[in-house]
């Protein structure tokens, strides 16, 4: 998480201080620049997923999300904890 927060705050997407609540844990803050980015990479996502979802109807679509969101968590699952006979 250290790796991934120090690339973003290198990029001025995030900046970090301290918690005045616990000197120990530290406020990680998006940045103008990094609302900015997550509202680009969001329209840009938007499209991509209406091009690819173009021949689907609206019924279809939604169909498509909900059992693509449970392959995702049960993958999840499976990373967190993977079978036992895999050992």
């Amino acid at each position: 998480m250290t790796y991934l927060l120090d690339d973003l705050e290198a990029h001025a997407l995030v900046t970090r201080s301290p918690d005045p609540r616990d000197r120990r844990a530290r406020l990680v803050l998006i940045t103008d620049i990094g609302r900015n980015r997550l509202q680009q990479v969001r329209q840009s996502l938007a499209i991509a997923e209406a091009r690819l979802l173009d021949d689907l109807d609206d019924q279809d679509a939604g169909k498509l999300r909900t059992l693509l969101s449970r392959v995702a968590q049960t993958a999840q699952r499976e990373s967190l904890a993977p079978d036992e006979t895999d050992c």
